[in-house]
């Protein structure tokens, strides 16, 4: 494990932190890597009941890295890297998952907490889903879990529309569980895992299976629909211009682009 995921242990809690505060956590293959090894661990572990996730500095994460999206990393190693093995671990994580929202949360930084049990944001945190801004479409699951979770015309309203969510919003959509004042986010956050984790981890594991049995084929069933459209949008026209316009710091024009 390297110091991109952060890892602390309190009682039956383990609590990890994205630690890219200078990139406002922002993810690359690494930090998806890190925190993919870091939940496989806490799934692992008999003598861990919750996780909790969240971010280092001003961000909970300001979603992929662009450098990336436009230019995938390329391994040799014959191993699996990036986002699908870190959605993977996510979607089926077996323990309840809890997400402390400290700031910014762009792109997989919202669509990570549909996945969650519970998610406390501070209140003074924003989400926001750019995808149709950036010339692509949603992932993780988020066109099933989204509509399940918030109804339908919010989730058109987040993803057509592109809006920064506050954390009041968020909590009466039903996206977040509480919004608490920034100073007492980790507090309450560590508050409600200790109090969990003090169940019986085995039935704990039950109940979250069960739970997930409901939704996990649909959800992974979508996120195929998702990659197959995402494939074929990564670096078409508007994705360029999309990632052109990032790099120089202008709006995006798409009135320009091919018409098909």
């Amino acid at each position: 494990m390297n110091d991109l995921v952060l890892i602390e242990d309190r009682n039956r809690v383990r609590l990890l932190t994205l630690n890219r505060p200078e990139a406002l956590n922002a993810f690359n293959d690494d930090v998806y890597d890190a925190a993919t090894e870091a939940l496989r661990e806490a799934a692992a572990d008999p003598a861990l009941a919750v996780v909790v996730i969240t971010g280092q500095g001003k961000a909970f994460s300001a979603g992929q890295d662009l450098s990336e999206l436009g230019a995938p990393r390329i391994h040799d190693d014959g191993l699996r890297h990036g986002f699908q093995p870190f959605i993977e671990a996510v979607e089926a994580f077996p323990k309840p998952l809890i997400a402390a929202v400290n700031g910014l949360g762009i792109g997989i930084g919202l669509t990570l907490l549909p996945h969650c049990d519970f998610v406390l944001m501070a209140e003074d945190a924003r989400l926001k889903a750019p995808f149709v801004d950036l010339g692509v479409t949603t992932e993780a699951g988020s066109s099933f879990l989204l509509p399940a979770m918030i109804g339908w015309a919010a989730t058109a309203h987040i993803l057509y529309s592109a809006p920064w969510i506050d954390a009041d919003y968020a909590v009466q959509i039903g996206l977040a569980w509480r919004a608490v004042p920034p100073e007492e986010l980790m507090t309450e956050t560590m508050y409600l895992a200790e109090y969990i984790a003090q169940k019986p981890v085995p039935s704990l594991v039950a109940t979250k299976q069960i739970l997930l049995a409901a939704r996990l084929d649909a959800t992974r069933h979508a996120r195929e629909r998702e990659n197959e459209a995402f494939g074929r949008l990564v670096g078409a026209p508007a994705n360029r211009e999309a990632i052109a316009a990032f790099k120089e710091k202008r709006p995006a024009d798409f009135t320009k682009l091919p018409k098909n």
